[in-house]
């Protein structure tokens, strides 16, 4: 054999997996054909990340693009086919192809190993709507090339992209039409979440269009005519963020008998496990998680469990917190209170303007839910343990990890009441809401979870 293992895609998880795999002291080989770093570094959470905080810093549209373009040159040059061999992992640039379940060929060149982890990635999806071949449409892909602010954007997709770049594209002054066909934004989180998303958003100069599904697109002297069931809208560009598309297609896995679900997406088990010895997988191409930081844990199990060394054990999705970065951010770990009504979960929630950190910095819109339930033998004794947090706030993504460890660490909810949190910090609130589970706080008390 050439190598111990063998990574096909240089995106978080394929790195990761390489990192992992080199501190295991392993022989590895990384296949990729387009430059490492991925979707990540050059199309999602670096440059996106950028531009929000680029407008939130009031610079000028070709500035804040500026900015994006140095910022993602910075990071991706940490990540380079040179850095990583550096580190002594074996970077083959080129299309990989299986052969058999231990050779993987790129060009007439074979490379073999008993392991191997594919991390493939995804890319955006491109709806079916009548018109779409016609227009120059805009992806995550391209809209952070653009150099010239148009006039106005048109967005399809409430999801979190769509969000995201809606309120940062209307900083600019850039006019935005955001289409979503369901009748909230952001259906994976709370109701309560979406509604106050929308509201941030309507704030900023967002035309946000619910239950609006395309019907057709349409090109018109220069511009895109998008067409609803509800009218018709001219916008100057448009930009489609409706979801993403699993990368496992032309790698010849159907003939190694790789399982692949309907929508494209390597099925695993918690293990990373392919359903073909030796082969695992990991990212965005299993369906999993589509988080950056999710690929990344995915990674380091996924190589431990296939060398049977270092870090190994089950990827459990319920585990990893999400954070939508609009303004307020929305971060989520766990289920959502529908979810818990059926495990006879408990929410305690605290509007922030109950908060005194956010009645200082005057910024009251949201709140923060924990959702606790019963233990196995204890119950609820000393608040059971926490199944799931929402957190809408301006430092949501920094809050949420607090109920992340909670439960992976398998705490009483309690835990979280004793911990002496400084005064006045944002997670000061985290404090405050759980106090509900044990007692009445700014007159209001745990309840039973509403489905």
């Amino acid at each position: 054999m050439d190598h111990d293992l063998i990574i096909v895609g240089g995106g978080a998880g394929g790195l990761s997996a390489a990192r992992a795999a080199r501190w295991m002291g392993a022989d590895v080989a990384l296949i990729s054909d387009s430059a490492l770093g991925g979707d990540c570094t050059f199309s999602g959470c670096v440059p996106s990340k950028t531009l929000i905080a680029a407008a939130k810093d009031g610079l000028g549209f070709a500035e804040a693009m500026t900015r994006v373009a140095e910022t993602v040159e910075r990071i991706a040059a940490t990540e380079t086919a040179d850095v990583l061999r550096s580190t002594g992992v074996n970077v083959i640039e080129g299309r990989a192809r299986f052969s058999t379940h231990d050779t993987v060929a790129v060009g007439d060149r074979r490379i073999t190993a008993p392991r191997l982890v594919i991390a493939t990635g995804s890319r955006p999806l491109i709806p079916p709507i009548p018109g779409v071949e016609q227009i120059e449409v805009l992806t995550n892909e391209e809209v952070f090339s653009i150099s010239t602010a148009p006039e106005s954007l048109g967005i399809i997709g409430g999801g979190a992209i769509g969000c995201e770049l809606a309120q940062a594209f209307a900083a600019f002054g850039i006019k935005v039409t955001l289409f979503e066909a369901q009748q909230r934004l952001l259906t994976t989180e709370e109701p309560a979440a979406s509604q106050v998303v929308a509201q941030a958003l309507r704030r900023a100069g967002v035309e946000v269009r619910l239950g609006a599904e395309i019907e057709r697109v349409e090109p018109s002297d220069g511009s895109v005519t998008v067409v609803s069931v509800q009218d018709s809208v001219r916008v100057e560009r448009l930009l489609v963020a409706v979801g993403r598309v699993p990368n496992s297609g032309d790698m010849a896995l159907e003939e190694l008998g790789v399982k692949l679900d309907g929508r494209g997406h390597i099925e695993t088990n918690d293990r990373l496990q392919t359903n073909v010895r030796g082969v695992f997988a990991v990212g965005d191409v299993t369906g999993k998680l589509p988080f950056t930081h999710a690929a990344d844990e995915m990674g380091r199990l996924a190589t431990g469990n296939a060398l049977n060394k270092g870090p190994r054990g089950r990827f459990l999705t319920h585990w990893v917190p999400r954070t939508i970065f609009t303004t307020p951010e929305v971060a989520r770990v766990g289920m959502t209170e529908s979810e818990a009504a059926s495990h006879g979960g408990r929410v305690a929630e605290l509007p922030l303007k109950e908060m005194d950190r956010a009645i200082t910095e005057g910024v009251t819109e949201g709140f923060i839910k924990i959702i606790a339930g019963p233990r196995r033998l204890t119950r609820n004794a000393f608040g059971g343990r926490v199944l799931g947090a929402t957190i809408v706030a301006v430092r949501a993504g920094e809050m949420i990890h607090e109920p992340a460890l909670a439960m992976r660490a398998n705490l009483f909810t309690g835990r979280l009441a004793q911990l002496s949190h400084a005064y006045p910090t944002w997670s000061y609130g985290i404090q405050k809401t759980v106090g509900q589970f044990f007692g009445e706080v700014e007159g209001t008390r745990a309840r039973a979870a509403r489905p």
